[in-house]
């Protein structure tokens, strides 16, 4: 079963920030109380349907903001890249690549989550 987990610095803020970005809730795993561990339950996250993720308290300090990419890029379906890329740099994010066209694939964008991570978003080509 594919599984992703997202490291942050402070697990409430990331909570906010990719429940407002994807519409995200959070459940605390039992047992991982101690990492600040939490499931996340989306719509096509968890809740048997076959990608699983988390986000937990990050070991270690954080990479510095605007660097290269800094291990695995996440990037998920949305309806509308433009609103969502908006709501993350009203929200807490930082530009990675502003919405971008690329053709016969979609519409894409990447953002900072405030957190030394960054993550993608987009909205396919219809066709």
């Amino acid at each position: 079963m594919p599984h992703f987990e997202i490291h942050v610095n402070d697990v409430d803020e990331a909570k906010s920030f990719y429940a407002g970005l994807f519409g995200w809730s959070f459940t605390p795993m039992p047992g991982g109380e101690e990492m600040g561990y939490h499931l996340i339950e989306g719509a096509e996250i968890g809740d048997g349907k076959g990608l699983t993720g988390a986000i937990m308290q990050r070991v270690g300090a954080a990479p510095e903001p605007h660097g290269p990419i800094r291990g695995g890029t996440m990037t998920l379906e949305v309806d509308n890249c433009d609103d969502r890329y908006a709501w993350a740099l009203a929200n807490g994010g930082g530009e990675a690549l502003p919405p971008t066209d690329y053709p016969d694939i979609g519409r894409a964008a990447y953002v900072e989550d405030g957190q030394g991570n960054v993550v993608g978003m987009i909205t396919p080509a219809k066709g």
